[in-house]
């Protein structure tokens, strides 16, 4: 049985998300309302919406995570739905339960998991009793340097010390040796603290040159749950993506399989509502959890891509109260596409460039799908993160995906700021990427290596 559809959803975010939430509901036939910080006036998401509210000063603690003003905006609109896409409240428990409260739809997963999943320690433990694989590694919070000794001496060097409520690399850190230790873990809890305002740590063995590998699920909070397949994730610098593909090229059809039926059927005990990304370690044939995202990924399109299924859709529609209109018998993995996150920054040294844009011209043509909420004469603002938009291209191979994506590159103009399109269009050409054979210290190692000069060499 369907059941009815929201009248109104308010998007509270901004950007290439928010935009792509607005083409999700004009698709199913629902109203919106942006709203909008006074430093986003001109975005492209306000201009499309049927309604839009100005929620604030340029601040994103004072607008877009302005949780009052957000309400305000609801009740003045009539809005019966929040989608919060990612980051900003997307992750925020207490935002979820302010929503039910005031009778308003949060259009994401059950507080309870948002909260168990934010921290690191339960989401660790949930994982395992789940039966999840997990790092070996403490069962909770160190509470001094003797346990964490035995617990490093347990576990066996190198070991990560990582924020209890931590993401984005900050708290962070890694001892090689014993002598290490107690450096790294006052260094960690003080970037914790500073951070996240917890100083609350664990420790788990140190993997030397693991891939990043992420599941994408979704459930209906009835007792099903599905996973559409994985994305790689493994090209980064400082812990952050740059370039995500899938399915993973690192991984043979009898790995996807194991570890995809693991998360489905944990997701099946969990309960769990909506969209969700579980993310592990992969090296030597085995994989380990270190975290679960409860909400829309950035790379959400590469899974969107070589599946055929729109996340965002099901995500509103499981939020309106359906059951999952697929099946994992449904769900089929066809060709290979690969995300480009372009960033408007230095392309070597990513140094923030914000500033007007002068030209802009999106690349197009058979699989290539551009998320950019930009525009010619647009001004990239200092006030947020730095995305001009996501390339995104679909091949029936990997090797046609990455001639695509490099015709697609070489297409891409974006003039005015600086922007990371020359490290894309090095690394779709680098042997390394062409053979799949990288690990998540990669990019840093080829940026020490002379990369910046090959970049710096395309610009």
């Amino acid at each position: 049985m369907t059941m009815p559809m929201f009248d109104k959803i308010l998007i509270a975010n901004r950007g290439e998300i928010a935009l792509r939430i607005l083409r999700a509901c004009k698709e199913l036939g629902i109203a919106t309302v942006a709203v909008h910080s006074t430093a986003d006036a001109d975005a492209m998401h306000v201009r499309l919406a049927d309604e839009s509210v100005c929620i604030g000063p340029p601040a994103a603690r004072e607008s877009y995570l302005n949780i009052p003003a957000l309400i305000a905006a609801c009740e003045i609109t009539g809005a019966d739905a929040i989608h919060p896409g990612y980051g900003f409240l997307s992750e925020n428990a207490h935002f979820a339960e302010v929503l039910s409260d005031h009778g308003i739809t949060f259009i994401g997963p059950k507080a309870e998991h948002i909260r168990l999943m934010g921290d690191k320690i339960e989401a660790k433990r949930t994982a395992r009793s789940l039966g999840i694989p997990c790092v070996p590694g403490s069962d909770g919070g160190i509470t001094g340097d003797e346990e964490a000794t035995r617990v490093a001496a347990e576990v066996g060097y190198p070991v990560l010390i990582k924020a209890a409520a931590g993401g984005g690399g900050r708290g962070m850190k890694v001892a090689h040796t014993p002598e290490d230790l107690h450096h790294a873990l006052a260094t960690a809890r003080a970037e914790a603290r500073a951070a996240f305002g917890d100083d609350a740590v664990y420790i788990e063995k140190y993997l030397e040159k693991p891939r990043h590998i992420e599941i994408q699920v979704l459930g209906d909070g009835k007792g099903n749950a599905i996973h559409l397949g994985e994305r790689d994730c493994s090209l980064q610098r400082r812990h952050q993506k740059v370039w995500e593909e899938g399915p993973s090229p690192a991984l043979n059809h009898s790995e996807r399989e194991r570890i995809g039926a693991v998360v489905a059927t944990a997701m099946q005990k969990l309960g769990y509502l909506g969209a969700g990304t579980v993310e592990f370690l992969y090296e030597n044939g085995e994989f380990y959890f270190i975290e679960m995202n409860t909400r829309i990924q950035v790379e959400h399109p590469v899974t969107e891509m070589i599946t055929g299924i729109d996340l965002v859709n099901e995500q509103i529609r499981i939020a309106a109260g359906n059951p999952l209109s697929i099946q994992q018998k449904d769900v089929k993995i066809e060709g290979h596409a690969v995300e480009c996150r372009i960033n408007a920054e230095h392309p070597a040294t990513f140094r923030p460039s914000p500033g007007m844009i002068t030209y802009f011209h999106p690349p197009g043509g058979l699989g290539v799908r551009v998320d950019s909420a930009v525009y010619q004469g647009y001004r990239i603002p200092p006030h947020y993160d730095s995305l001009v938009g996501k390339l995104i291209v679909h091949g029936r191979s990997r090797t046609e995906c990455l001639m695509r994506l490099r015709r697609a590159l070489d297409e891409f103009v974006v003039d005015g700021i600086e922007t990371t399109l020359p490290l894309f269009r090095t690394l779709v050409r680098n042997q390394d990427i062409q053979n799949g054979v990288y690990d998540i210290h990669w990019l840093e190692h080829f940026l020490d290596d002379g990369g910046v000069d090959e970049i710096m060499g395309s610009v």
